[in-house]
């Protein structure tokens, strides 16, 4: 397969191309980040290089990725909380005009069609690359891994250092990230956090949730917490932080 890379917004992509390429990605519930839904307007605007797709040779997009810039000291303790602080601190630093000297690799989806393909490891590859290229010294992630949803009772610190027979990582997500050099930095137990009333967590985990208390709900990689009484769930995302550069 020939690929090359493109900036996301150099072209409009047909809709059925794109409904194709996320199809598979990430679960329903991922958008109910209330604190993300208040700055991705911003962060659309303001960072589209950042914002890569990777197109095969019948210029059919196959695998996208993005990323946010942030200022970032290089200390464990100064990274961002996860996800959602990212984006806060890459838009409120352009704000305040602080320079950014960091990527940080947001997302990257495959079309599912070609999952195992290697695409993903091409698409950090190609945001790595880019942000060198543009003078930034440092590139990490707030990885998500997908097999932690098996495991939604085991802590993120406990779930992110377990180990293969063959000594790698566990998660394949995770796996992914090392075999391309990165290392794990620390966890991120809130990355994000996402909101909505127990009609609409109902909806998006297709569960009946009859009763004040905790859940495990289908991809979720920890519990959700209901209140029927506030007609509210709250469930807290955790991520792992990587260091590519």
């Amino acid at each position: 397969m020939t690929l090359r890379i493109e900036r996301t917004d150099a072209r409009t992509w047909p809709v059925e191309q794109q409904k194709e390429l996320f199809s598979g990605s990430f679960p329903e519930f991922i958008t109910a980040d209330r604190l993300v839904s208040e700055y991705i307007g911003r962060v659309r605007e303001w960072f589209p290089a950042w914002d890569l797709t990777l197109v095969d040779e019948h210029d059919v997009p196959v695998a996208a990725g993005w990323g946010v810039p942030v200022h970032w000291d290089g200390s464990v303790e100064g990274l961002p909380s996860g996800y959602t602080n990212s984006l806060v601190r890459a838009v409120e630093g352009r704000e305040q005009g602080v320079e950014p000297d960091t990527l940080v690799i947001c997302g990257a989806v495959v079309t599912p069609s070609l999952t195992g393909h290697g695409l993903a490891g091409e698409t950090l590859m190609a945001l790595r690359q880019a942000a060198l290229d543009s003078g930034l010294t440092r590139v990490v992630a707030p990885v998500r891994p997908t097999t932690k949803a098996r495991y939604p009772l085991t802590p993120i610190e406990t779930f992110m250092r377990w180990r293969r027979p063959d000594g790698t990582a566990l998660d394949p997500w995770i796996r992914t990230h090392e075999r391309l050099g990165a290392e794990i930095l620390a966890a991120a137990p809130v990355s994000q956090t996402m909101t909505g009333t127990v009609t609409q967590w109902e909806k998006w985990t297709g569960l009946a949730l009859p009763s004040s208390g905790e859940y495990v709900i289908p991809d979720g990689l920890g519990l959700l917490h209901v209140d029927r009484a506030a007609d509210e769930g709250v469930y807290q995302e955790p991520n792992v932080w990587m260091r590519h550069v």
